[in-house]
């Protein structure tokens, strides 16, 4: 089977690289990729941008299966229109991805069907938001309503703050684009956890949890950002957890996009706030719905993935998702991003990088974000550049044991942790930033 993805960041390497393991895959194609993807798969120029760009060229190339990979073709109807030519398409359609693509839809659809969200406020003008702050209390978040790339989230500590926020988003100062709505939402204190779901248009079917770093500065701090690492694991979630996130939150989404007449096929994440309570339990509060793998968290799941990749596309679109036993690799697995100097602000590209042969490890794999071929050489294309992901070996053993998940030599974590900054360590380039602690509340749990 040809294959084709439609992307180029570190979730389409990944789902690439997922896709050469297969043994149902011939060939796979990419569009664009980027300098690591074209290592391992055909890569074609394509603006993801140009709905009719990205129309012609799955055209041309006819493949039996194209993969969307980024939430911006999605929003364009990408899926709809390859859909009406008769291809296979794994991705929601435009009305569907409706639930990432615009903030105001997503809380409408929670309100109305029961699904826990933070208190909010949506506004389209600046004075509709003087108006309503006065109604929330700080600290306080204030979104941009449409796609800002994990940059549209803004935590104020004052009103003041979260009207000039609103301000540069409304003038496209902050984001670059000038946003239409904006919403204030109730700002929840917790852990946060991102629950994937596969979806079919009837059933939701769970995928993993993972936990996503998305502040560029070690301890949480500083900006938010695409996210810095992310990893996954046994024990993220007990069973009674992620049970109660499948039919609450996923299968809901998936039972009323249909009763409404959208149906959604493709992947659902939900990123959620595990909110502590004063009687000991956790309230999960739904912070947003992604419609497409996440990134980096793709990184590391699709390390974990036993299950043959193409299984899990071709049941979304046929309906069968509900037969499939999705098996993941024991352990943990977790990714680290190399990001350039400046990012989530202004930065350099067109830097080389030097030393990604030096990974040798078969548990490890480099994953692109953003890098190009000049020259003959690899260099930087993006703000987030690298995403070094590594599978453990180890798998959890009983709590108390000399290598129980309590010790930090023998967890699953600390080890695929070892890994993948021991082939950090070899990689390098002008102003190189990390962060040094992924998996940080993990390890301090025990995990």
């Amino acid at each position: 089977m040809k294959v084709l993805v439609i992307g180029g960041g570190g979730r389409e390497h990944a789902i690439v690289w997922a896709l050469a393991r297969s043994a149902k895959v011939t060939e796979v194609v990419c569009a664009p990729g980027n300098a690591g993807i074209a290592q391992v798969a055909r890569c074609v120029a394509v603006d993801v941008g140009d709905l009719a760009a990205m129309v012609r060229v799955v055209e041309a190339e006819r493949p039996e299966l194209t993969v969307v990979g980024p939430e911006l073709p999605l929003s364009l109807g990408v899926v709809d229109e390859l859909t009406k030519r008769g291809f296979r398409v794994f991705g929601p359609t435009r009305a569907a991805a409706q639930l990432e693509t615009s903030k105001a839809f997503a809380k409408e659809f929670m309100r109305r069907h029961g699904i826990p969200t933070a208190a909010y406020a949506l506004c389209t003008t600046l004075e509709e938001v003087h108006r309503e702050l006065p109604g929330f209390s700080v600290p306080l978040v204030v979104k941009a309503g449409g796609l800002a790339a994990g940059k549209g989230v803004v935590i104020c500590d004052s009103h003041l703050q979260a009207e000039q926020a609103a301000a540069q988003m409304f003038s496209g100062a902050l984001l670059g684009v000038e946003e239409t709505e904006v919403v204030i939402e109730e700002f929840l204190d917790g852990e946060e956890v991102s629950f994937f779901a596969l979806c079919d248009g009837k059933h939701a079917v769970a995928l993993a949890a993972a936990q996503d770093h998305k502040r560029i500065g070690e301890g949480d701090t500083g900006p938010n950002t695409g996210g810095m690492g992310a990893y996954t694991g046994d024990g993220l979630l007990s069973a009674e957890m992620e049970q109660w996130l499948l039919q609450n939150v996923a299968q809901r989404v998936v039972d009323e996009m249909a009763m409404e007449g959208t149906p959604f096929h493709g992947i659902l994440f939900c990123g959620m706030m595990m909110v502590p309570q004063s009687d000991g339990t956790t309230q999960p509060v739904v912070l947003e719905f992604n419609t497409r793998f996440g990134d980096p968290e793709t990184q590391a799941i699709l390390m974990r993935l036993e299950t043959d990749i193409v299984d899990l596309f071709e049941a979304a679109i046929d309906g069968t998702a509900d037969k499939l036993a999705i098996r993941m690799r024991p352990g943990a697995s977790v990714c680290v991003i190399a990001a350039s100097a400046g990012y989530p602000g202004k930065y350099v590209s067109g830097l080389p990088i030097a030393g990604l042969d030096s990974v040798q490890d078969p548990d490890v794999v480099v994953f692109h974000s953003g890098t190009a071929l000049k020259d003959g050489e690899i260099v930087t294309a993006g703000g987030r550049v690298l995403g070094v992901t590594a599978v453990s070996r180890a798998t959890a053993v009983a709590p108390g044991t000399a290598s129980g998940p309590g010790s930090k030599g023998g967890s699953p974590l600390w080890d695929a942790l070892g890994k993948a900054y021991g082939a950090l360590a070899g990689i390098s380039f002008e102003g190189m930033q990390f962060r040094g602690d992924i998996g940080w509340r993990a390890l301090r749990d025990g995990l």
